[in-house]
């Protein structure tokens, strides 16, 4: 099949653009694809009980993984442990069903500006369960990313909308042990098999939820969960293109897109304006993230540069 020139020439482009540009563009093309992917999840758990749509949304990337699965083989697919691949799902489930009840009620620039919180939970536990050193900079880090989450969390909790803001904090640190347990699956798993096993232990655990509380879907209630599943594998698909392009250090500055993202998408499908409170938190938590990630990146420089030259020594 020939492609327009147009795109051929955009391809010849595109090789000659620095790894950080490629990566950078990945970044905010997959925050973009997430953001879709949150705003079509809302409106979903504004129709359906929340924990039924957070079923069939794994359930559809399932659904979506395996024509992949069949033709690469499903014994290749099969994990070295089983049961860490359901500890895993677990801790995600929880971490879900927090992030899931908190959605009908929370705007989505909201919800975006507390999952920057993300990374900060995750040197916590890194360094609680992993021992990993805890530098100045990392401490200096949380303490300001958790000043950003008064900023965005306290205006409401005066407000009706406060417990679902709590309930979306609360999911934060549930997810970063989830990220910390993925962290250890891939000493001995690969990618493909722990996203596959995901998708399967959240939809296990997550079935019983949903049949409280189901309710039979319309045909674009159906369309709607279809296109989730596949927003969700081309989000994870851009993601992974980003982190093959270059260090997540240096596409971190796209992350602040996300609540560009996700702001337009709550004013134009639910009327939610962002609060000053929450752009001012939100910034200050993901600027909090990208200096501390650009500042480890040139620790570990400097730590590689000094062994270098101690062997050539």
């Amino acid at each position: 099949m020939n492609l327009p020139l147009s795109w051929v020439t955009l391809g010849q482009r595109a090789a000659l653009w620095s790894p950080t540009t490629r990566g950078l563009l990945w970044t905010g093309a997959a925050g973009l694809i997430f953001s879709l992917l949150n705003a079509f999840l809302r409106s979903l758990t504004l129709q359906l009980d929340p924990f039924q749509t957070q079923f069939l949304r794994y359930f559809a990337g399932l659904l979506v993984m395996l024509p992949v699965m069949w033709r690469q083989g499903f014994r290749g697919y099969w994990p070295r442990q089983v049961g860490g691949q359901f500890t895993r799902g677990a801790v995600h489930t929880m971490g879900l069903c927090l992030w899931f009840s908190a959605l009908p009620g929370i705007p989505l620039a909201d919800m975006t500006a507390i999952g920057f919180t993300g990374p900060i939970f995750i040197m916590i536990g890194a360094y609680v369960f992993f021992k990993e050193p805890m530098r100045w900079s990392r401490w200096l880090a949380v303490a300001i990313g958790f000043a950003g989450v008064m900023i965005v969390v306290w205006p409401k909790l005066s407000g009706t909308g406060g417990r679902y803001h709590l309930l979306m904090l609360a999911a934060a640190p549930v997810f970063a042990g989830s990220f910390l347990l993925t962290k250890a699956l891939t000493r001995y798993e690969s990618p493909g098999v722990i996203v596959a096993w995901q998708s399967i232990t959240v939809s296990i655990f997550s079935l019983p939820l949903a049949l409280l509380h189901w309710q039979w879907l319309g045909p674009w209630q159906w369309a709607t969960i279809a296109l989730c599943g596949v927003l969700g594998s081309a989000g994870h698909y851009s993601l992974t293109r980003s982190f093959i392009s270059a260090d997540i250090s240096a596409t971190q500055s796209a992350k602040f897109l996300d609540l560009v993202w996700s702001a337009a998408m709550g004013w134009l499908l639910f009327s939610d304006v962002p609060s000053h409170s929450t752009l001012v938190g939100g910034t200050v938590i993901c600027a909090a993230t990208i200096w501390v990630a650009q500042r480890e990146a040139r620790t570990k420089g400097r730590e590689a540069a000094a062994a270098s030259e101690a062997g050539a020594g």
